[in-house]
């Protein structure tokens, strides 16, 4: 079956269906991300190499809270 059959038979789905089937597509995705999150930042997953440098900036004081980041942000941000 082809990409372009399914779409056409997802055309024809009652409301329900459609909203059932989009449902189950969307946790399908999820379930695929959440996996490569659990590989990423496991030991020796790639995403390690930033938790160790966010972890060694707050040991040095270097970090400070969201809001006050935002903040910084705000007001080094280029104006227009």
């Amino acid at each position: 079956m082809t990409v372009d059959a399914i779409k056409e038979a997802i055309s024809h789905l009652p409301d329900d269906e459609r909203h059932s089937l989009a449902a189950w597509l969307n946790e399908f995705d999820y379930d695929d991300w959440d996996r490569k999150m659990v590989t990423d930042f496991s030991a020796g997953g790639r995403g390690m190499a930033v938790v160790e440098a966010i972890k060694r900036e707050v040991g040095q004081g270097k970090a400070v809270p969201f809001e006050q980041g935002f903040e910084q942000a705000r007001q080094n941000r280029p104006r227009r």
